[in-house]
């Protein structure tokens, strides 16, 4: 929590003033009754003493106060809130070795059913886009608010040679500056391979690009280390290039995921979709603050008049 205008918090020395007056005078008043009247005698002359209520409606008036003080202060706390706009690039790998059985029934289709899923489930505000990279990166669906198109394009996706991880970084990054170029919304990159840059530009060019355009890169690593593919007969080991994805994701600000099921993937889809949708941002939280304090003095009020009908 932060404050607009601190100096103000200099008046909680005066509510410690305060705390310590009333202590003292408790203290003043228990002395006096013990000097003036024997025990014995207390008991029978004084009243029952009310205890810990005594003490609450000060206790809460005091509270008050502090609450107060610190509304004056005009505090700042960062709160959650949705975003209202954001565009969201989903970069698809659809090399052979996406065919790998690793992942049931295919890395392929299961990553398919995920990403649909994921769409789906972003705000209708939110522009989306779908580019798909083998050997080259190409713009399937057009960013847009239209999630249904990009969720067709994606179900129409078939397999290719090669993986051009860089290259699709580049294709999205083209994409997102054709969003409104006066006045871009947030943008992000959702990008998920199962293998290494084999194709097109280096990974170190496309992150470097997306980093001075202020694009996060999201890279998911997807398959198991063991996942092997067929290709002309023998069967090819087909492990994502973990060190390569995450270390674009780190360059750009971005996430970096593993994923080697269906659940897992699932479960990295939906953490993206919580930290796409939603968005950190300062906000002034007086009123709430005055709102607390206000009620801790009407319930020292509530309870001073209730138990001593009296206020405070």
């Amino acid at each position: 929590m932060r404050f607009e205008q601190p100096l103000w918090l200099w008046l909680l020395v005066l509510v410690a003033a305060l705390v310590a007056a009333y202590l003292i005078a408790q203290r003043r008043r228990t002395k006096y009754a013990v000097r003036f009247a024997t025990l014995p005698m207390l008991e029978k002359v004084a009243p029952v003493r009310p205890g810990w209520r005594r003490h609450a409606p000060a206790a809460a008036f005091l509270a008050a106060l502090t609450v107060l003080t610190i509304a004056i202060a005009r505090p700042v706390a960062d709160i959650r809130v949705p975003r209202e706009r954001a565009t969201v690039l989903v970069a698809m790998d659809i090399s052979n070795s996406m065919a790998a059985t690793d992942v049931a029934p295919n890395r392929f289709e299961t990553a398919k059913q995920a990403a649909v899923e994921f769409v789906r489930e972003l705000p209708e505000k939110f522009n989306v886009g779908l580019v798909s990279f083998a050997r080259t990166a190409t713009v399937v669906s057009a960013p847009s608010t239209n999630h249904q198109a990009t969720v067709d394009a994606i179900n129409s996706l078939q397999l290719r040679d090669s993986t051009a991880i860089g290259d699709a970084v580049l294709t999205s990054l083209q994409a997102v500056r054709s969003i409104d170029p006066d006045d871009p919304p947030p943008s992000r990159i959702v990008l998920l391979s199962d293998g290494g840059n084999t194709a097109g530009s280096p990974v170190d060019e496309a992150a470097a690009a997306a980093a001075q355009a202020g694009v996060p890169v999201s890279t998911i690593a997807y398959g198991t280390p063991e996942g092997t593919v067929n290709l002309e007969g023998r069967d090819v080991a087909v492990p994502a290039d973990t060190e390569a994805l995450k270390g674009l994701a780190d360059a750009t600000s971005g996430s970096f995921y593993e994923a080697e099921n269906d659940e897992q993937l699932r479960d990295v889809y939906s953490d993206l979709q919580s930290s796409i949708g939603w968005t950190t941002e300062p906000r002034e939280i007086t009123n709430l603050v005055a709102g607390v304090a206000l009620a801790a003095a009407l319930l020292a009020a509530l309870a001073s008049l209730l138990w001593f009908s009296r206020l405070p």
